[in-house]
């Protein structure tokens, strides 16, 4: 990686430390000729009138673009949040969690400053995370196209009958899944709503994809992982029951009888900086309770 002089911040909406903390790392930085950029939420006439340093604002889709190196002071769902704003860019992204250790946000906050310092001096090691690119079509009009850390997820509402969903791998028919919804979920997804729903967790270097059915009518329909070079095509064949796309969980989109979801492996990865003094094991048996 080349030498960092921006280092771009994303904080976890409504996060009463955080502030606090960008303050300190505003002059830690300043010190270090570093110049720190935030997002529009960021309070950074605050921290300009606590520490006299000036946080530049950036729009969200430009700050991957802008930075060498992505901080984000909050949980997984900031770090989910902050996936979507890379685009394109593969800049390294350390995740500081003001909680317990996160899946993703692996940092505990006292750790902060000692993991940049070793950043600084090239010191540390990356993981790169699969992401998902997933178009959503309704006909031949291709209604939106996003990027996906974790899941795509196809469900129905609460009142919703059991659903119909078609499918295919590389344009094999797979199943018609009768189920309340499906997942497709990258390992890094594994442990979220798919280990919910009874699929597999899958270590975060592998090379596949994991598709997932909620709830499905036939018991024997069980979770099947797959390459992560297929394309995955899910077609809703529900007619007139209430069903919608969620992305990450955190967007979604109303969809129609006969929509089709293309999923493929997206071209961009997310590249986390890693603990040193840590592993994947770790954060599983702290968060899964294993041996308790």
């Amino acid at each position: 990686m080349t030498a960092i002089k921006r280092i771009g911040v994303v904080v976890k909406p409504h996060q009463p430390d955080a502030l606090e903390t960008l303050c300190r790392l505003t002059v830690w930085l300043v010190e270090k000729g570093i110049q720190l950029v935030g997002v529009g939420e960021i309070a950074h006439e605050q921290i300009k009138d606590k520490t006299g340093c000036v946080v530049e604002i950036v729009k969200d889709e430009q700050l991957a673009s802008s930075v060498d190196l992505i901080l984000v002071l909050g949980g997984d769902g900031t770090m989910i949040a902050a996936a979507r704003m890379i685009g394109d860019t593969e800049v390294p992204v350390i995740g500081v969690n003001y909680g317990g250790l996160g899946y993703l946000a692996e940092f505990p906050i006292e750790e902060l400053f000692g993991a940049l310092e070793s950043i600084l001096a090239g010191q540390y090691k990356l993981q790169k995370r699969v992401m998902l690119a997933v178009e959503l079509w309704r006909g031949a009009e291709l209604l939106t196209h996003n990027r996906v850390l974790n899941d795509v997820v196809v469900n129905k509402s609460a009142l919703a009958r059991i659903i119909e969903i078609e499918a295919y791998l590389d344009d094999q028919f797979v199943n018609m899944f009768r189920a309340d919804g499906l997942i497709v979920a990258t390992p890094t997804g594994s442990t979220a709503y798919n280990l919910s729903a009874g699929g597999p967790v899958i270590y975060p270097s592998m090379n596949a994809v994991v598709i997932t059915p909620i709830c499905p009518f036939t018991l024997s329909n069980r979770p099947i992982v797959v390459p992560d070079d297929s394309k995955i095509d899910v077609r809703l064949m529900t007619e007139k029951e209430d069903v919608s796309l969620t992305l990450d969980g955190q967007v979604g989109f109303p969809l129609k009888a006969g929509d089709r979801i293309v999923i493929r492996k997206s071209r961009t990865t997310f590249n986390l900086v890693q603990p040193p003094n840590r592993n994947y094991f770790d954060v599983l048996r702290d968060k899964l309770k294993w041996g308790r």
